[in-house]
């Protein structure tokens, strides 16, 4: 029978959390109630809320006596995670709460697999949920009225959330047992639409090698995903041809995907070609949200939704730099592929951020850090992508240098 975890404060969430419990049951499925609440309750957990703050290293009488709700969340939301990675069945995950109880449950599924499901009613649903969707694949259903017990509104939203945990979790528990349909290797491909020409013909290349190819659009989330999957052991192989988010990064756009982009295949062992697909862009929105200190920059109105921003001869040297030293730490197979012909459709000669000298920069930067590819194409030409694949496969299969 499928499993769903619920993750709770049952201090505050009890009735919910009861409520919750007998419709999953109601729905055929077996549950695990996890207390995550450092109050005290008279809702019986199948995981205590002591076992919990103790898997988050830490004591529950000395978090009550703290009153710091801060290290309270963290501390159980670290046991959490620990706690549901040791069950010994997980078809689901469910939690509802506020911030603080969303946060708990975010860490919880954080680091479950992708495809898992998470689903979490909150109060924050409807703003912002980047930190607790993070880059994993986590459901949020804005709770509309406040998680305080079981009304005639919420009933209509946590009936929903438990039918949908409980179709998902039965459906998911069905996938394990099936015969896979793709056993083909994963290979994730970053591409931007300056550089989508390019990756086509690398995805083609390597779908004729016999890899499936999960591509990435380096929107920041994006960058962010393909750093996630990798930590989590399905991929083979990473053709980092659009490492744009690093400029973001270094400058101010809109995209970044934080400094530990580039990170994970290196980390990991993971066979990793890169190229310095639009480095040659920053990224923000309509043009009047450009700041003020780069009025009289290069800038290109993309559409009426994002401005882009040329980067200059120094900015280039030192993504070059960062993208060398980042590359120089691979614990796995890595080369550079240097399109000298210009690294995104907008940096090809007549366009309007093709510029050799800045480029050269970047090149230059990067040269002598680990084996690297000089091809005198611009990224965009189909020989650019097939190299790329080529050499992939070639270093996946155990022919690396």
């Amino acid at each position: 029978m499928a499993t769903v975890v619920l993750v709770g404060t049952l201090d505050t969430k009890g009735a919910e959390y009861v409520w919750l419990r007998d419709r999953v049951r109601e729905l055929g499925c077996d549950v695990v109630l996890v207390d995550v609440g450092v109050g005290a309750s008279d809702v019986e957990a199948d995981v205590g809320a002591e076992r919990v703050a103790e898997a988050g290293g830490a004591s529950l009488g000395a978090l009550r006596d703290a009153g710091d709700r801060g290290a309270a969340v963290t501390a159980m939301g670290e046991g959490a995670a620990a706690v549901v990675a040791g069950l010994e069945r997980v078809d689901a995950v469910l939690a509802v709460g506020g911030s603080g109880g969303s946060s708990i449950a975010a860490r919880a599924v954080r680091d479950l697999p992708i495809g898992l499901p998470k689903l979490i009613v909150s109060t924050m649903a409807s703003g912002d949920v980047t930190p607790y969707v993070g880059a994993k694949d986590v459901t949020m259903m804005y709770s509309v009225v406040d998680i305080a017990g079981v009304n005639r509104v919420s009933r209509l939203i946590l009936g929903n959330a438990a039918a949908a945990a409980a179709g998902m979790a039965k459906a998911y528990a069905e996938t394990k047992t099936a015969p896979a349909v793709d056993e083909r290797p994963l290979v994730a491909a970053s591409m931007f639409g300056v550089t989508t020409p390019a990756v086509d013909a690398a995805r083609e290349r390597l779908d004729e090698l016999g890899y499936e190819v999960l591509v990435f659009h380096a929107t920041g989330a994006g960058g962010r995903a393909l750093e996630g999957l990798v930590e989590s052991g399905l991929i083979a192989g990473v053709l980092d041809l659009t490492t744009t988010e690093l400029a973001d990064d270094l400058v101010g756009g809109v995209l970044s995907a934080g400094p530990e982009r580039l990170t994970a295949a290196g980390k990991h062992g993971v066979p990793q070609v890169v190229a310095p697909g639009a480095l040659d862009m920053v990224n923000f929105g309509p043009r009047e949200t450009v700041p003020e200190r780069f009025e009289g920059r290069n800038l290109y109105v993309h559409n009426p939704t994002v401005t882009l921003m040329r980067t200059t001869r120094e900015e280039m040297a030192e993504l070059g730099r960062r993208v060398a030293a980042k590359a120089a730490e691979a614990t796995g197979p890595t080369v550079l592929f240097l399109p000298l012909g210009g690294v995104s459709a907008l940096d090809a000669p007549g366009m309007p951020f093709h510029d050799p000298e800045a480029d050269g920069a970047c090149f230059a930067a990067m040269e002598g850090a680990v084996e690297t590819e000089r091809l005198d194409v611009n990224i965009n030409d189909p020989s650019f992508g097939r190299a790329m694949a080529d050499r992939l496969h070639q270093m996946i299969s155990g022919g690396s240098k």
